[in-house]
């Protein structure tokens, strides 16, 4: 049979390896799983069509896996960019998962999400896109320059470095008075006491400077039930702002 008439047939669907078959159809499948999820990076548990694709393109993606010829798999491979041009991220330098994220990432901006909304719990076709993009920007030394300039482009920035919190040093009044909660069940009952002139009862709520609340009445309930617990310091700071059972 001559070349032209070899075209013809295989123009009208004529296969002729079996082989060949199995990857057409596989590839069917994947170009169904790339219209609703926008990547070929797929879990290796994903279907479409009834074909395992997820598994069909884990075992493609292995050395050797478009088969032995060199120019069929170079067609096979061909064949795979048409539909996504990052079906293989290995040959990127990352992971068929780290490319789901990203390309989940990218279509929610897409469809208008503010970068700072996708946070933890977040999702897309079930995948936690604001924890990975909060891990990603956490960890962004660790990315290669490709993916640090991919999520750049799509305006994903280094997380800033924290800052570390000035040491807090005593009141210059008096002795230290033990830890930040206590500290802070000292600065609210102050706080209330200075106002009111007296001391709050159970269910008083005081909202300090920094915006937060504080139950101080359910606090000097607690610290009496541990009255046995607290140092000199911490007793003499309470007494001075009235406590009777602190003297």
């Amino acid at each position: 049979m001559t070349g032209e008439r070899a075209a013809e047939l295989e123009g009208l669907g004529i296969v002729w390896d079996t082989a060949d078959a199995g990857f057409e159809q596989n590839l069917a499948a994947a170009r169904a799983y790339y219209a609703l999820h926008g990547t070929l990076a797929a879990p290796r548990g994903a279907t479409a069509l009834d074909q395992a694709v997820g598994q069909w393109l884990t075992n493609v993606r292995r050395p050797g896996g478009l088969g032995k010829d060199p120019a069929r798999a170079q067609r096979r491979a061909a064949a795979l960019a048409a539909i996504d041009p990052d079906w293989n991220p290995a040959t990127l330098g990352w992971t068929v998962d780290w490319q789901r994220h990203y390309a989940y990432l990218t279509q929610l901006l897409e469809d208008g999400a503010r970068p700072t909304a996708i946070v933890p719990g977040v999702t897309r076709h079930g995948d936690d896109i604001g924890r990975w993009l909060t891990t990603q920007r956490r960890n962004w030394d660790r990315l290669n320059t490709e993916q640090q300039r991919r999520l750049a482009e799509i305006g994903v920035k280094k997380a800033p470095r924290a800052r570390k919190a000035p040491a807090k040093t005593g009141a210059a009044s008096g002795p230290r008075t033990g830890g930040t909660a206590f500290q802070k069940g000292l600065e609210a009952l102050a706080q209330y006491a200075a106002r009111e002139g007296r001391l709050p009862g159970r269910a008083v709520v005081e909202r300090l400077p920094d915006g937060t609340e504080h139950r101080t009445g359910i606090w000097i309930g607690n610290q009496k039930a541990r009255s046995d617990k607290l140092d000199q310091a911490q007793r003499a700071a309470l007494a001075e702002l009235g406590v009777d059972w602190a003297r």
